[in-house]
């Protein structure tokens, strides 16, 4: 296993998550692709990140862009072959980064065979690969989760006369996880792709495997016995590999999904709860629901890690804060109706934060801080734009902005799958790749620079996380500190962090007597502050001001 530098290498790694479709075409025909991909691996590298997560490359409809899955063992042939996928996947190892695949393990696509096959008759033999029932009143207790689409989780099918279950769109049945048989095939799915050579897997839809009547069908006991099951799988024949849990659930409940240190289950999990709170204290010019939230996080095992994230492929979803905080939301970041969907808010990162540098900055430098390995959204690292006019969710699946030519340098075809951003603010014809690394005060060397530091430290990936907190809520204020271990050696880093959630310059004053002598660097920047000495310790935050100050 030679290319991971630990067992625990994703706990230092950055995530970059990324649509093939979206990225680079490679042949011409208006849709990204790996021959694409593999020409931009460099780019990615210089950027500075670690580990690739690629969105669905599986053969599908694409009625869910790729999560309603018509064959597990293939590529999209849009995206090429499965020769191209090897080419990549070895590409991307020879870089020294790692790459990992989103897998569906909840439903299929009605188009995939086994549906096919099992809706074909009552007495078929997979149709108990799916779940069926003669009425649509079981599980009612259960969600509804696309609710503008969506008016009922069964779906009646006129062949057989029974309906069958689905927690998202109608054309993605759910899998049936009491069928042992549907339990042995993915655990060969997965096999396949480690064979191919991916490390690891995002692993969509999580909570959702299981239905048992009198339940909300979600984080039942048989899901996580599963998980288990599948952790015990991948560690006893594919060490070194990861699986991240998407379960966007609060914090205690998406504990679960990490198991025990005896019985472990994900590697890895979203931290869906912290993100909407980023941007709630931007607006409220308060730290308090980012300090409110990681309070209510609970431990979580040694060898297990959170992921964070700023945006993402789905919308800012806003099913993990109250009521109150959700009409705020889309109050100040979606008031056109437009903006909203399902339970969240459709825009990218730079327009949310109305293309403000500052903010976007600071947010990306709490990301890179914060505890757990942080992912960005292609496209965010140079502040792409979105269009809330396009269909569901693609206005923030849009080509990637190359440079100023014909489609941004994404595609020379005259159609694509998707128009490029073409406005005032946020077009390619002034917002690409090319112009920002023409320019030293751009974003992405901003971006660049701050995984560039992150990368010299443990603290960051593997450190505890302690608040300290000044008098003034508008300044947000931790400590990250780790000591070598066996796993990862290297010698005591102490880290505190601070930012100025606000646009005006705020005073602040903490208690640092215990480092007094001491010299805090801010290893942004190189520059010294002032030596700590007895008395309180003195600063003040520019509007929007954040700093990473090593404390020895």
């Amino acid at each position: 296993m030679s290319r991971y530098n630990s067992p625990t290498w994703y706990k230092d790694a950055v995530f970059y998550e990324l649509y093939v479709r979206a990225f680079k075409d490679g042949n011409g025909d208006g849709h990204g692709d790996f021959k694409g991909l593999l020409s931009k691996l460099d780019y990615l590298q210089q950027l500075g990140v670690d580990c690739i997560w690629l969105l669905p490359v599986f053969p599908s409809p694409l009625v869910d862009d790729g999560y309603d899955v018509s064959d597990y063992r293939n590529i999209h042939e849009d995206y090429g072959t499965l020769e191209d996928f090897k080419a990549v996947v070895d590409a991307i190892h020879q870089r020294g980064m790692t790459v990992i695949i989103d897998i569906v393990v909840n439903h299929t696509s009605d188009q995939h065979p086994w549906f096919i096959e099992s809706r074909s008759s009552k007495q078929s033999p997979l149709r108990d690969w799916y779940v069926w029932s003669e009425t649509d009143q079981k599980y009612r207790e259960a969600r509804i989760i696309f609710l503008d689409t969506e008016s009922s989780n069964w779906t009646y099918d006129p062949l057989t006369g029974e309906y069958y279950w689905h927690r998202f769109y109608s054309q993605q049945p759910d899998l049936n996880y009491d069928n042992p048989a549907v339990q042995q095939e993915m655990l060969d799915i997965i096999d396949f792709w480690l064979e191919m050579g991916v490390d690891g897997f995002r692993v969509d839809a999580v909570p959702y495997l299981f239905e048992r009547e009198g339940t909300n069908c979600e984080n039942l006991p048989e899901t996580h016995a599963y998980v288990r099951r599948m952790r015990a799988h991948v560690e006893a024949k594919w060490p070194g590999r990861i699986l991240l849990a998407e379960a966007n659930q609060w914090p205690e409940d998406v504990r679960a999904y990490f198991g025990t240190e005896d019985a472990p289950e994900f590697h890895m999990a979203f931290h869906f709860p912290i993100m909407p709170r980023l941007y709630l204290a931007l607006k409220q010019r308060t730290r308090k629901s980012i300090v409110d939230i990681m309070n209510r996080t609970p431990p979580i095992p040694s060898d297990a890690q959170w992921c964070v994230f700023l945006r993402n492929h789905d919308e800012l979803t806003l099913e993990m804060v109250t009521e109150e905080e959700r009409q705020y939301m889309w109050e100040h970041y979606a008031p056109e109706p437009r903006m909203r969907l399902n339970l969240g808010i459709r825009r990218r990162l730079a327009p949310l934060l109305d293309n403000d540098q500052r903010r976007i900055r600071l947010l990306n430098a709490l990301l890179f801080t914060l505890p757990g390995s942080p992912i960005l959204y292609y496209g965010d690292e140079i502040g792409m734009g979105d269009d809330i006019w396009r269909d569901d969710r693609n206005g923030v699946r849009t080509p990637m902005q190359w440079d100023y030519s014909k489609n941004a340098g994404f595609s020379d075809a005259d159609e694509l799958y998707e128009a490029v951003i073409d406005d005032e603010v946020f077009g390619y014809r002034h917002l690409n790749v090319i112009q920002q690394q023409a320019d030293p005060n751009s974003l992405w060397y901003a971006i660049r620079h701050m995984l560039a530091v992150r990368r010299n430290y443990r603290a960051f990936g593997r450190g505890t996380f302690e608040f300290v907190l000044p008098e003034n809520e508008a300044i947000l204020g931790y400590w990250r500190e780790v000591d070598g271990t066996e796993d990862v050696p290297g010698e005591h880093e102490r880290f505190l962090v601070l930012a100025n959630l606000t646009d005006e310059p705020q005073p602040g004053e903490l208690d640092l007597s215990a480092f007094a002598g001491s010299e805090p660097i801010d290893v942004l920047t190189g520059t010294r502050w002032p030596a700590i000495g007895a008395e309180p310790y003195r600063f003040e935050l520019a509007p929007y001001g954040y700093h990473w100050l090593r404390i020895r």
